[in-house]
């Protein structure tokens, strides 16, 4: 059994099977160097999430006297090499819908499939997976709405099946091995992951989402509030497959209240992105999912670019946004359309460079869905907002963050400003600059453009496409 991104040893589909038809399952991690190789920093809390989630599964295993094999690699070497020291007849694991991982799949299928092992790959991390939800026509949906329509049909028709894993546990094979590979022998060292107190693990996924489903019912009313806990803060969790998207979807239908339906829909926005991903293969290769806005006349002002990473551009709610980013790895979803929105139509900047840096710094990036956010935000992707659809940073600022809450806890300095002044300190400051509790220019930076005038260069930019 070789897991990926499905970190857990309940309701998980591959796992399933392998226990149910085999008589000894071998686990096996590979932390694929292909992958890690490509990773800017080597402190990246994505690669410790994932040794902590292992070193939970490592300790569930060892009670059932059985092992997971971790190593660091190659997975198209290492996997036949595998197989045939344990001397396995067939591979199981859950699917990967992105470019690099569905090619490996494929190359590494072919070759264990001329040798006399099988392999059997199955469906886990989405509910509905690359054709399973087409139009009238037999043809992907590039549009939500009707998608979502189609895929609630079927999920009530069909219903949810989870994927029993403890009645076959005794099919674990019996094995023991020493210790787990180290961060420090992965060439990563420790984050500040503990420190800022993220559950890991399944029991950490498990956590949230008893904590979440106490909530789920407000879930509607304070999602799009930062400065409050209205989302669920399992997109880490659902990233690596600490915990099941089944179960997260059968909470939500068992809830049937207006805040569970709402949550419901965001499972199967995920769902979207991903079947996105698999039918329209040319996102992978950094191109607008409309053609024509690959000719879109960027200025891509680096000084304006390095601002925006580091919290400088002198709007709150966006240097807010992405200090919490910078610190935590985490950004709340409203936030995310903020920020992406004001590098685009504000600072006139290539979604395809935020993309990337959300890429980097993000606990939970997901090619799928982060390409379908940024793609959003820049009106260039599927059923995308508007073109000229410009979000106000300073409305959306009063708007979702009212009091200042979530501005004050990250721009601390920020923290005299009265709940007016500190969405527009710049506005209040310039009115009495020798009493204004800030000074701006030192404590705090002017704005590094006009709203107004940006909004008009935006519109220019896309309609001379």
């Amino acid at each position: 059994m070789w897991f990926r991104r499905d970190l857990r040893l309940h309701d998980n589909h591959a796992l399933h099977h392998a226990l149910s038809q085999s008589d000894n399952v071998y686990c096996v991690f590979i932390f694929d160097k292909n992958i890690l190789n490509d990773l800017k920093s080597k402190e990246d809390q994505r690669i410790e999430f994932i040794w902590e989630a292992l070193s939970e599964m490592k300790a569930s295993l060892n009670s059932l006297s059985s092992d997971i094999t971790v190593i660091h690699g190659d997975p198209i070497h290492a996997i036949p090499l595998l197989l045939k020291k344990y001397d396995c007849e067939a591979l199981f694991f859950n699917k990967d819908y992105e470019s690099y991982a569905n090619k490996r799949d494929m190359r590494i299928m072919e070759h264990i499939q001329q040798s006399s092992a099988d392999a059997y790959q199955f469906k886990d991390t989405v509910l509905f997976e690359e054709k399973e939800i087409l139009s009238q026509a037999d043809k992907p949906y590039t549009v939500f709405s009707p998608y979502k329509n189609n895929h609630l049909a079927k999920l009530y028709q069909k219903g949810i099946t989870q994927y029993d894993c403890e009645n076959n546990k005794r099919s674990f094979a019996k094995i023991k091995i020493e210790k787990l590979l180290s961060l420090d022998s992965l060439g990563f060292t420790k984050t500040n992951l503990s420190k800022l107190a993220i559950p890991t693990g399944s029991s950490g996924g498990r956590s949230l989402l008893l904590d979440f489903e106490k909530r789920i019912d407000q879930y509607k009313l304070k999602r799009d509030y930062p400065g409050k806990k209205g989302v669920s803060y399992l997109s880490v969790h659902n990233r690596f497959g600490t915990i099941s998207i089944r179960e997260q979807a059968l909470i939500a239908i068992n809830k049937q209240s207006e805040g569970s339906l709402v949550w419901l829909n965001e499972l199967i926005w995920r769902d979207f992105y991903f079947q996105i991903l698999s039918n329209f293969p040319h996102i992978n290769d950094g191109k607008s999912f409309k053609p024509q806005f690959n000719q879109l006349r960027f200025e891509n002002n680096v000084t304006f670019f390095e601002a925006w990473k580091n919290g400088r551009t002198g709007f709150p709610i966006i240097d807010a946004a992405m200090h919490q980013l910078n610190k935590t790895g985490f950004m709340h979803n409203r936030l995310r359309m903020i920020v992406a929105s004001f590098l685009v139509k504000d600072l006139l900047i290539d979604w395809r460079w935020g993309e990337s840096y959300f890429a980097e710094k993000l606990i939970d990036f997901d090619f799928s869905a982060n390409n379908g956010g940024w793609q959003w935000a820049a009106s260039t992707g599927c059923d995308a907002q508007p073109w000229f659809r410009i979000f106000n940073p300073l409305l959306q600022s009063e708007k979702f963050d009212p009091e200042g809450l979530f501005i004050k806890k990250y721009l601390p300095q920020l923290t005299p400003l009265s709940a007016k002044e500190i969405h527009r300190p710049h506005f209040f400051y310039e009115k009495d600059p020798d009493t204004f509790k800030v000074k701006l220019g030192e404590d705090y930076p002017f704005p590094i453009i006009d709203h107004a005038i940006q909004r008009q260069k935006a519109l220019s930019m896309y309609q001379a496409t």
